[in-house]
């Protein structure tokens, strides 16, 4: 890592700070890459269980680089095509870590940013952040990020804030689903601390699983192949040793070693 990207490790959790706050750490190539990379190690990390996403300065991220944007227009097409694979990329790392990912969500979070926010499973957010979806005002579109903020707010509401541009507030944000709760700024690292703490009474491989279940049935519907499936996931967990401990441990009536 150079010193865009600062990773920093508390028992099992670890933070990846952003830090290019001179420009509202913006997407850069370089960024991007390095972001991916950091999440591509800790996914491989089983000894971490939880992530937490933040950026120095002002804001989480505040978009795409225009200069690389303004670049980019000059390129053919399998050069652009070339130069978008690294965001589609490190969207996708940080979206099928295995471990839980939370968002620290602060400041003007335009694009790029609001597709990094969509990617997290947890997204707090303070009172005073606003958001867009900037791209169509540049005559472009947001491509890369549309799966993960698509699955975040929905197809009418992303119909609606794709084409207008409109810069929204925190509890907007948290009404179509892209935030999960709003606190006041000085409240933000109070709030991630006892979210933090809760994750830590459940067992982090059962969080694993379920994270990705939550995704493997999403939108399918629920017929007799979805129901024998599910049948089988339970009978496997439960047969794993994080489930034996934390049976035990509910009715012996006390903490899980996990804890």
């Amino acid at each position: 890592m150079s010193d865009l990207v600062r990773i920093e490790r508390d028992h099992d959790v670890a933070r990846v700070t952003l830090n290019r706050p001179e420009l509202n750490n913006a997407l850069n190539k370089a960024l991007i890459e390095e972001l991916r990379a950091a999440f591509e190690s800790i996914a491989a990390d089983r000894s971490i269980a939880t992530l937490v996403l933040a950026g120095e300065g002002k804001s989480l991220c505040a978009g795409a680089d225009i200069n690389a944007m303004r670049e980019a227009g000059t390129y053919t097409r399998d050069e652009n095509i070339k130069d978008a694979l690294p965001l589609v990329r490190m969207l996708s790392a940080l979206d099928r870590m295995p471990q839980t990912t939370i968002g620290r969500v602060q400041g003007p979070i335009y694009g790029g940013g609001v597709g990094v926010v969509a990617a997290c499973d947890i997204a707090i957010g303070t009172s005073s952040a606003t958001f867009c979806l900037s791209e169509v005002r540049l005559g472009i579109v947001p491509g890369m990020i549309s799966p993960y903020v698509l699955r975040a707010i929905g197809e009418r509401t992303a119909r609606r804030y794709f084409q207008t541009a409109e810069v929204f507030d925190a509890n907007e944000a948290m009404r179509i689903g892209l935030l999960h709760e709003v606190v006041e700024p000085d409240a933000l690292d109070e709030r991630i601390g006892k979210l933090l703490k809760q994750l830590k009474s459940a067992a982090p491989g059962a969080r694993s699983i379920a994270k990705k279940l939550a995704g493997d049935i999403a939108s399918r519907p629920i017929d007799e192949a979805l129901m024998t499936e599910t049948a089988q996931l339970i009978a496997d967990v439960r047969a794993k040793p994080e489930a034996r401990e934390g049976l035990s441990a509910f009715l012996e009536k006390r903490k899980p070693s996990w804890t």
